[in-house]
């Protein structure tokens, strides 16, 4: 789900996609700052 998000968010935004996807966009925010920077992995 992240890499659709990742694909169309430029055109519908990442808020309105995870309304119809069963994914909070808090979710979303937190895997692409774990994902920029790898220090936040959990353990």
């Amino acid at each position: 789900m992240i890499a659709f998000i990742d694909d169309h968010r430029g055109a519908y935004g990442v808020e309105p996609i995870c309304k119809v996807l069963p994914i909070a966009p808090s979710t979303y925010h937190a895997q692409a700052a774990r994902r920029a920077d790898p220090s936040l992995l959990p353990a």
